[in-house]
């Protein structure tokens, strides 16, 4: 699981032209604590449903992984 929340860390940061982004910024934009993510990435803690919800983005093909991810997004940003 760790190496899903690095590989997606990664991901984000190089979608931001490859600026750095901290694990306390990463952590305010989820809306959880620094400590928290720490652990995720760390493997010292797995999130079940964050488990449950990367096994159910693999069974999907990419372009429907696409517009689920953009209603997640209007999802939350609308909260």
């Amino acid at each position: 699981m760790s190496d899903l929340f690095n590989l997606l860390h990664n991901a984000v940061e190089a979608q931001r032209n490859g600026k750095k982004i901290s694990q306390k910024e990463m952590a305010k934009e989820l809306g959880i604590s620094m400590r928290t993510y720490q652990d995720w990435r760390l493997g010292n803690a797995k999130p079940q449903a964050a488990k449950a919800i990367f096994e159910m983005l693999g069974m999907l093909e990419d372009d429907e992984i696409i517009r689920v991810v953009r209603r997640i997004n209007k999802l939350g940003a609308k909260g």
